[in-house]
């Protein structure tokens, strides 16, 4: 029979173990441009090489921060191409969710900014064909917080049990 010590020794464990699960499942998240944000780039390929160093996964969000004058809009890869303003565009700050592997196309719409590299693909990587699509992002991480909680009600039982 398990002493009171030893169950609360496997308790700490599975803390232990559901908190770097809970680490392990969070998406990450990137800030368009780093720390020069959403704006003229210094050059034309400024975001096509800051998203090239990247590796977005589903789950990941990205966010579109800016001050002054500027939009950003999600185009199609042609609108992306020629700089054409697909009709809608959003103020900051604007979150993405990267709930889909593929490609999708972000541009400055104000004046010429988009010609002149305000513009940036990000390209989400698919899971492997043959695994199911991941859960929403924060499925893993709710899972993970109520083990932890019944754990923890556990390891606060057994303690006072104990005694």
């Amino acid at each position: 029979m398990a002493s009171c010590r030893d169950n609360m020794i496997a308790c700490l464990s599975l803390m232990v173990v559901m908190v770097s699960l809970m680490k392990g499942a969070t998406a990450a998240e990137y800030v368009v441009g780093d720390s020069l944000g959403w704006t003229l780039p210094p050059n034309t390929s400024f975001y096509s090489d800051w998203a090239a160093s990247k590796t977005f996964q589903l789950g990941d969000v990205v966010s579109f921060n800016w001050t002054g004058n500027h939009t950003m809009a999600e185009a199609t890869k042609e609108e992306y191409d020629n700089c054409s303003d697909p009709g809608i565009w959003i103020a900051s700050p604007v979150n993405v969710n990267l709930i889909s592997a593929g490609s999708r196309y972000f541009i400055c719409t104000v004046g010429d900014h988009c010609e002149q590299g305000q513009k940036v693909t990000i390209t989400v990587e698919s899971s492997s064909p043959t695994s199911a699509p991941p859960p929403p992002s924060g499925a893993h991480t709710t899972v993970a917080s109520l083990l932890l909680g019944l754990i923890s009600s556990t390891l606060v039982i057994s303690f006072f049990t104990c005694m």
